[in-house]
């Protein structure tokens, strides 16, 4: 099973959109997403978002 991983620093909710339009919009299925806090703010500095893909028979 192919696996999808996407890094981002700009971590607002157009850009979580976007990345998560245009992956499942290729067939990639969402399963998660991590973020990263700094220490100093409540806001988060960089998002992971993942995906797989089921291999074609």
């Amino acid at each position: 099973m192919p696996y999808k991983v996407v890094e981002t620093s700009i971590v607002t909710d157009e850009e979580i959109e976007r990345i998560l339009n245009t992956w499942t919009g290729t067939g990639y299925v969402f399963e998660s997403i991590q973020f990263v806090n700094s220490v100093s703010s409540k806001r988060p500095t960089m998002a992971f978002l993942f995906f797989t893909k089921k291999e074609e028979e």
